[in-house]
Formats: C-alpha cells, sequence, structure tokens
C-alpha cells in the first residue's frame, strides 16, 4: 500500500508529495530497531504527533523465525476460537429471546385493546383474548369438556358463539339461550375475566423479564466480542503475507522481510507563523474553518537474516531502504486518509468475528432497539446533532481550497518540506554519512527537491 495511491484518491491537485528522497543501508551488524527508533523519536523532538499506518513481515517457509510465529499464531487461534463458540451459543439464545417477545408483543397488544376508547378495537381485543383462552387455557385443562369440543361433539351447538357474544356474567341472562348452556357459560366467562385480569400481570412481568435479559445479552455478546478480537488480530498479524513471486523469499532461505510506515504530522499555527513574519499581519485575524498540517511519510522496507539471541528474541541484519515524503493536507484531507487507511487494514481475522457477531447483531438491531429501546445520553445526543450540521469529508467532496487557505497550504507545503529534509539529513549527519553543507543543502532544497505548484 502506497500512501501517494491513496493522497491521489483524496486530492488529485496535491497527488505528488513536495519533497521526497530515499536513503539505502546495507549492514549485516546494523538492526533496524535503531534506524526505526531513532527516527520516530527525532519526529516526536521535531513536534510531529506520529502513528504507525502499515507493519507487514513476510518470511521464507525455511526460516525459524517463521515456524516460531506460525506457532503463537495458532495458539492466538485456539484462544480466539474459544470465545467465539461462546459467542455463537449466546447468539442463539438471543434469537429465540427474540422470538419469545415477539410473541409476547403480539399477546399484549390484545390486552392494550381491550382498554382503548375506540369501542371497536375494544371488542376486537376481547374477542381475542377469548379465542387465546379457549384454544390454550380451556382446552389444556378439561380436554374433551373445554368449550371447543363441547360445541363440536356433545351437542351444545351455541356455547361457542355465546362465550364470544356474552360481555360479562350478567349479560348471559339476557342472551337467549337455554338454561342447560347457560349453567355452563356462566363459570367459565367468569373464569376467563379472573384469567384476563391476572395472566395481564403476569404476561407483562415476563415480558420486563425477558427484556432485562436481552440487555444483558446483547451487553455481554459486545464483551465477548471485545475478547475475541484481540486474540484474532494477533494471530493474523502473526501470519506472514504471502509474496510467492518475491525474489528476495526464497523457501530454503532464512530471510525476513519487513515493511513499516510512520505518518506524522505538525499543525500550522497561524499567529506563530505571523509573529515569525512568515503570513501577512491581516492573518492573524483569520478564522479557517479546518486546520492545515505539514506531513512527513517514512516508508521502511528491511530485507533482513534473522539471528536468535540468548534471550529468545530475532534481532535482524540487513538491507535498510527508506522513503522520506512530504505532503500539505488539510484537515479534511487527513480524515479522509485515516479513513482509507481503515478501510484497508481491515484483517481476516475482523471480518471473521463481524460476520458472527455485529454482523449478525445489525440482522438483529431491528428487533432489540424495538423491544429494549435505545438510552442516549444527553452528550451522545449533542454529538450526533453536531455531527449532523457537519457533513463528515469523503473522497471527491473535499472543498478546494479558498484564497487564504491556498496561502496557508503554500507555507504548509514550505514547512513539511522543511521539516522531511532535516529529519533526513540530520539522520545522515548523525551516522556519519555524507551529506550537504548547509549552503549546499539549501540551493539543493530550492532547485532539486521542494516542488512548488
Amino acid at each position: 500500500m502506497d500512501v501517494s495511491d491513496i493522497i491521489k484518491k483524496i486530492n488529485p491537485v496535491y497527488k505528488e508529495p513536495i519533497w521526497e528522497h530515499s536513503l539505502v543501508y546495507d549492514s549485516s551488524f546494523e538492526q533496524l530497531e535503531p534506524i526505526y527508533f531513532w527516527l520516530l523519536d527525532f519526529m516526536s523532538d521535531l513536534g510531529f504527533e506520529t502513528e504507525k499506518i502499515i507493519d507487514n513481515f513476510s518470511a521464507s517457509p525455511g526460516s525459524g523465525h517463521f515456524a516460531e510465529l506460525g506457532t503463537r499464531a495458532t495458539k492466538m487461534q485456539e484462544e480466539g476460537m474459544k470465545i467465539m463458540q461462546t459467542i455463537g451459543i449466546m447468539l442463539k439464545s438471543l434469537i429465540n429471546l427474540i422470538y419469545d417477545m415477539k410473541e409476547f408483543e403480539i399477546r399484549l397488544k390484545q390486552y392494550d385493546l381491550v382498554k382503548s376508547k375506540n369501542p371497536k378495537d375494544k371488542e376486537s381485543g376481547i374477542l381475542g383474548l377469548k379465542q387465546v383462552w379457549m384454544d390454550k387455557v380451556d382446552m389444556a385443562q378439561r380436554g374433551r369438556g373445554s368449550i371447543n369440543l363441547m360445541t363440536q361433539e356433545i351437542g351444545f351447538t351455541t356455547l361457542r358463539d355465546a362465550f364470544m357474544v356474552a360481555k360479562s356474567v350478567d349479560d348471559i341472562d339476557r342472551l337467549d339461550l337455554n338454561d342447560r348452556v347457560k349453567r355452563v357459560l356462566k363459570p367459565r366467562l367468569a373464569e376467563f375475566f379472573e384469567w384476563k385480569e391476572r395472566s395481564e400481570s403476569e404476561l407483562r412481568k415476563r415480558f420486563e423479564i425477558e427484556k432485562a435479559w436481552v440487555k444483558s445479552q446483547v451487553a455481554a455478546l459486545k464483551l465477548y466480542t471485545r475478547w475475541a478480537k484481540p486474540y484474532l488480530k494477533a494471530a493474523e498479524e502473526l501470519m506472514a503475507k504471502e509474496k510467492i513471486r518475491e525474489p528476495a523469499l526464497v523457501k530454503a532461505f532464512n530471510t525476513t522481510l519487513l515493511e513499516l510506515s510512520l505518518f506524522g504530522k505538525s499543525e500550522i499555527k497561524i499567529a506563530k507563523e505571523v509573529d515569525a513574519k512568515n503570513l501577512p499581519l491581516a492573518f492573524r485575524k483569520l478564522k479557517l474553518k479546518r486546520k492545515y498540517y505539514a506531513c512527513v511519510f517514512l516508508d521502511f522496507r528491511f530485507r533482513g537474516i534473522p539471528t536468535r539471541t540468548p534471550q529468545g528474541h530475532y534481532a535482524f541484519g540487513g538491507r535498510s531502504d527508506i522513503v522520506f515524503k512530504a505532503f500539505a493536507l488539510n484537515e479534511d484531507e487527513i480524515k479522509v486518509f485515516e479513513k482509507e487507511i481503515e478501510k484497508q487494514d481491515f484483517t481476516d481475522a475482523f471480518k471473521l468475528v463481524e460476520v458472527m457477531t455485529e454482523e449478525s447483531l445489525a440482522e438483529m438491531l431491528t428487533d432489540i432497539e424495538h423491544f429494549v429501546g435505545k438510552e442516549k445520553s444527553k452528550e451522545e445526543k449533542k454529538d450526533k446533532k453536531e455531527t449532523g450540521k457537519k457533513e463528515e469529508p469523503e473522497i471527491g467532496k473535499i472543498k478546494r481550497d479558498s484564497f487564504e487557505e491556498s496561502v496557508i497550504r503554500a507555507l504548509t507545503e514550505r514547512t513539511a518540506a522543511d521539516l522531511c529534509s532535516k529529519i533526513y539529513d540530520t539522520y545522515k549527519k548523525a551516522h556519519g554519512m555524507a551529506s550537504f553543507e548547509p549552503q549546499e543543502w539549501e540551493l539543493a532544497q530550492k532547485q532539486k527537491f521542494y516542488k512548488p505548484r
């Protein structure tokens, strides 16, 4: 992954680095760690906010380094899959809970209709509950003595219709029924109304209990997901990147390739630049909508022979290729750049967890939010409101520089080139390598390396 390719997608106008140079250092005794950490520390000393954006390695199958890392990766996979099995069980349990809650909701809807002020809704609710009572309660308790079977088999042809029509026990006497049917109907109807009151109370209690259980299951599922991710991520990072046609990786050789990339950014302070007379005095009161950063990328490519130390670790001596690149980026461009890096950094380990948890949860999210509700704090609501006001930058939708911003951009380019060249030149001088004299270096920067727009 080349950062230049990503930046070309973000802003084609400023696609090329403003300053670029490379350094090759080949030594069987000089390890990569001192080179990497010297440059990392020096960038921090210059005021850069630094982060690692690429960290890959490849090893020849015949090397001991490959075998040892493979063993560690297997251990991480085993630990991760143990947690994944628990996650699978919890997902099944959550699906069953949601199914039960849907049934509870349908039942509770009937009770809500009974309390409605609309006569038609009220009648619909009471008829629905009577049907449930006859099918679930009366049939289970009395069998052949239930209302349904007595109507079908014993000759009480009017019993079922009378039960559905009667609105109260006293209402039975006003119906045109024989005494035999009335004697059966009165205790059944009284029992139904008693069941209706008690069943609603119990059903609502159980619904709340199930709701609380769904909340706890979702929280536990997310917790287990967080536990599984580090193991699967570590397993993925310990796996060597497959490079079949890489000429430096001969199967029988003891060779390792490392790829590292550092990204550092330094904000341009308007007031400070005005005081330094790098910007006009009128810019002191200028309020920019987005910040500008001098950015430096260091790409490391290392080819070495791993040697096992007495402490059990590996030391790497070999050839280091380092490329120094300087860019001038604004706040929106950096946000899009970070998004693109995140997209390219999705590993198979994360995808596996997402398929089994996050994607499964996404499918059930509508039901979960329906039953459990999504409570938001005031801070979350405020953040959402503020986010809604300002659109997130995307590729192809970044606003062009205004006149004032173009002036800041030019200054940022010069600053980025100066800082990047300073890192490059200082490293060479600190390690006794050939470098320019100060006057020659300044001239070289202007004539060759620094390429203003």
